[in-house]
């Protein structure tokens, strides 16, 4: 594990243990985002995946070196081993001096000195040499045998070259979609953590709502019994507070229903009560606006899902070399040395004895009928798709940047453009206020004025969160998002 990752892990776990032993606190978006970021089952399947990822680059560069193994079994055999079925009387020689070489020692009829032809047509010898069939006989009732074998690949038709850049870029791929996955989550995180902020500013705003309309119904219902308002005036505030505090108990239940979904986000119990340090703020942190234009080379760069993607090409273009390596000829050296017992290095006996030797192996393709040419066409077409593929995504990157720019750009004039609502519909409040109490603005108009105050500040809201959630899918389209 990296320091980073240490620093990151440790941070997460204070964090969780600290709202554990306060039963809340207040919360900053960097700790929510690390929390989520250690948490995160899939940030744990995504580094596993390189793990695993890296031990198959290990096992792919295992094959350049020499490969040692050891095989060894037992055989009972039923019977024993015999050559021959019977005794066998073998002819004898001397050497005869006449000749000066060896001659067959024949009995020969004494009238004439020829040697002389049995039934069957053949010599009769004169002396014979006894091989008993006990002595060619040989005991295999047991048999143990084994070899260790080493193999040294020497040209494999590139294969092995290939397989280890393949495991090296899909070691990259999956490093890049982890760190993808982390963007996401971080994503996730913001999205759920100016939720709670949204609504909480809706609570105090709904509440600040139902407290307007409240005096409203007070100052109606003192007119009411002076006589200078009607009954029906009355009713017509308090349905209208009666929905104010319906809105209200829905705010509060949606604030309580994100902040546990901005609990369950970060890892923690959904029961958790915590603070956020962003409740309460009045407007948003980004102030500078979009740049116009982005080096979408330096974007492209930054981008890893796109990483992913280039990492891929590679790995086609490397599956393509493969599939060329099965038309080449492939060289291998083999050594062993090998040993049973019983044996026959040395005669017949029954103890372990072994040899070494050693070769080369050499297999060369001839014809396969066109599959091995049709795989590795096949395969350089996957390599032509994956590069498609990839043109295509930088593309959607393209168009991804430029609206995502345009958004964050309109989020701010949406968000200036409340401000100015906003002072307008106090203004108009204020007056409507004063008229009322004054007698020269009517009931409705009041409960216009507020609700006009009303949406002006819940747009002013919507605006400020807008300006949040723009910036922050800008800097992941960008590829700037910090995780």
């Amino acid at each position: 594990m990296t320091p980073r990752k240490i620093i990151l892990a440790v941070l997460a776990v204070t964090g969780i243990l600290s709202l554990n032993a306060q039963g809340g606190g207040v919360v900053s978006l960097d700790s929510c985002r690390q929390m989520a970021l250690h948490n995160n089952k899939q940030m744990r399947i995504r580094a596993e995946s390189v793990n695993m990822a890296h031990y198959q680059n290990k096992e792919a560069f295992a094959a350049y070196l020499p490969a040692i193994d050891f095989a060894g079994g037992y055989t009972y055999n039923q019977k024993k081993l015999s050559i021959f079925d019977s005794d066998q009387l073998l002819p004898t020689k001397s050497f005869d001096l006449a000749t000066q070489s060896y001659q067959f020692n024949l009995v020969k009829n004494p009238m004439t000195g020829e040697p002389i032809k049995g039934p069957d047509g053949q010599y009769v010898p004169e002396t014979v040499a006894l091989i008993p069939k006990e002595a060619m006989t040989y005991d295999i009732h047991n048999v143990f045998f084994g070899a260790v074998t080493l193999t040294q690949p020497i040209y494999m038709g590139g294969k092995i070259v290939a397989m280890n850049r393949i495991t090296k870029y899909a070691e990259e791929i999956a490093r890049a979609m982890r760190n993808n996955e982390a963007e996401n989550v971080v994503y996730a995180v913001d999205g759920a953590y100016w939720q709670v902020v949204s609504l909480k500013a809706k609570e105090e705003l709904a509440e600040s709502y139902v407290a307007l309309l409240d005096t409203l119904r007070y100052n109606v219902n003192a007119m009411v019994e002076q006589g200078v308002a009607t009954a029906s005036d009355l009713l017509t505030v308090e349905v209208k507070l009666n929905q104010a505090q319906v809105d209200l108990t829905k705010v509060k239940n949606g604030l309580v229903l994100s902040r546990m979904a901005l609990a369950q986000v970060c890892g923690l119990p959904v029961n958790t009560t915590f603070t956020l340090a962003d409740e309460g703020i009045s407007e948003p942190r980004q102030s500078q606006a979009p740049a116009r234009q982005y080096n979408m080379e330096d974007v492209y760069s930054r981008r890893q899902d796109l990483e992913a993607l280039r990492m891929g090409v590679k790995v086609m273009e490397q599956k393509e070399k493969l599939a060329m390596s099965s038309m080449l000829p492939n060289v291998a050296l083999v050594g062993a040395y090998s040993f049973s017992n019983p044996n026959m290095f040395d005669g017949f006996k029954k103890h372990f004895s072994g040899a070494f030797s050693v070769g080369a192996m050499v297999t060369i393709p001839i014809w396969h009928w066109g599959g091995n040419y049709n795989k590795y066409r096949a395969a350089k077409s996957q390599a032509k798709i994956a590069q498609l593929e990839l043109d295509d995504a930088r593309e959607m990157i393209d168009l991804q940047v430029s609206q995502a720019s345009f958004k964050t750009e309109e989020a701010m004039k949406t968000y200036n453009m409340t401000l100015s609502n906003i002072a307008d519909a106090e203004s108009n409040l204020r007056h409507a206020t004063i008229g009322f109490k004054e007698g020269v603005m009517t009931t409705q108009n009041v409960m216009e004025a507020q609700t006009a105050w009303l949406k002006a500040n819940s747009e002013k809201i919507d605006a400020m969160i807008d300006v949040h959630l723009c910036d922050v899918y800008l800097s992941k389209v960008l590829g700037t998002l910090q995780y």
